[in-house]
């Protein structure tokens, strides 16, 4: 990942916790990487109240000039977005997604692997055995917002979502694909349902191929949707860079997060590989209403959003060690309920602040 636009040695995280269990975990990840990170180097966090509980008293989820306060920070650091008093589409519209456009955040990376510690659903029980990274677009696509209803509330209504997908957009997101594969094993999947989307996909499988005639070394292939959703879940261990549309790569990777333990446990980038504008890191488990204010929720998701964060903010080996110590945590036993597990959402953490500390005296 690009390194974030920081500058004097400082790193300015913009923390907005957001709602239900999103508050709880975020401050794991916070406190994680104040541990793992030298203040001598300097980490700067500020908190904005934002979120569903700022809807109900304002009329909206962020004030109107966010946008313009988020563009003085190097990175944003975001618990969950949505509230059951709180229609869906407004929680989402009003916050997250309007932060993925304006700062042009169109790659939303979302990596998986059997942590140790942790045991996943499938028979597979070699840890090797699922590690799948997620390269997902994340401005267009299915979720443009780009549409409306007509004849509301008689029997002749009609509802029309338009999606958008642009050359500029397909191809980018399908190079970074192709590098990261390059990076990684050499094998890359395109997720497409060119036999049943018959304009947009078979776009997007035309640039696809296009790319791949630059990375000769890149083993590529493309698979429809939902047979590769049930690959997944058969043979894990066949995969290992996906890439897809907003909406195929939002759902794939739920899949892949579930397949890796519980989802509580996967995080998610979303990144201005450029670094013109900060990106978003956040756990992709959304705000659980049913857990939230119990202290059970499973921080992993955050903590290893916030060892994301902290790579692509140029504190790489401090990330390494994050994800080093979430995986020791794990190991020794501090798992929450989802994984199996009785620890609190603060055990967790302890234990994982414990190991930082462990290493850095070693």
């Amino acid at each position: 990942m690009a390194q974030s636009r920081g500058s004097n040695g400082t790193t300015r995280v913009a923390v907005i916790a957001g709602d239900g269990i999103g508050p709880e975990v975020i401050s794991s990840g916070v406190a994680v990487m104040r541990a793992a990170v030298d203040p001598s180097v300097g980490l700067e966090f500020e908190e904005f109240p934002w979120g569903s509980e700022y809807y109900l008293e304002h009329g909206r989820m962020m004030p109107e000039d966010a946008i313009e306060t988020l563009s003085g920070f190097d990175e944003i650091y975001l618990g969950a977005v949505g509230w059951p008093t709180v229609p869906d589409h407004v929680s989402l519209w009003g916050l997250l997604l309007p932060i993925r456009r304006r700062f042009d955040q169109y790659i939303n990376l979302r990596p998986t692997r059997l942590l140790r510690g942790v045991e996943g659903p499938l028979r597979a029980a070699d840890a090797g055995a699922l590690d799948i990274t997620v390269v997902r677009e994340n401005t267009e696509g299915e979720y443009s917002d780009s549409g409306g209803r007509i004849y509301k509330g008689t029997p002749h209504e009609i509802a029309v979502q338009e999606s958008i997908f642009t050359r500029r957009g397909v191809e980018r997101v399908v190079r970074y694909a192709y590098e990261l594969a390059t990076e990684k094993s050499g094998r890359l999947v395109g997720a497409t349902k060119s036999n049943g989307i018959s304009i947009t996909m078979p776009f997007f499988d035309e640039i696809f191929r296009e790319i791949g005639e630059e990375y000769p070394r890149v083993e590529a292939t493309l698979m429809h949707a939902d047979a590769l959703a049930a690959r997944l879940v058969l043979n894990p261990e066949r995969f290992d860079v996906v890439v897809g549309s907003n909406l195929f790569g939002d759902l794939l990777s739920e899949i892949t997060a579930a397949i890796s333990g519980a989802i509580g446990i996967a995080p998610s980038a979303n990144l201005n590989p450029e670094g013109t504008y900060p990106s978003l890191f956040e756990p992709i488990h959304g705000s659980a209403p049913d857990i939230a204010g119990q202290g059970i929720a499973n921080p992993a998701g955050a903590i290893w959003a916030a060892s994301l964060l902290l790579e692509h903010a140029g504190h790489a080996e401090a990330g390494t060690r994050v994800l080093d110590a979430l995986e020791g945590a794990l190991a020794d036993g501090a798992r929450t309920r989802d994984l199996g597990g009785e620890s609190s959402t603060e055990e967790v953490t302890q234990a994982v602040l414990g190991r930082l500390k462990d290493a850095q005296g070693a």
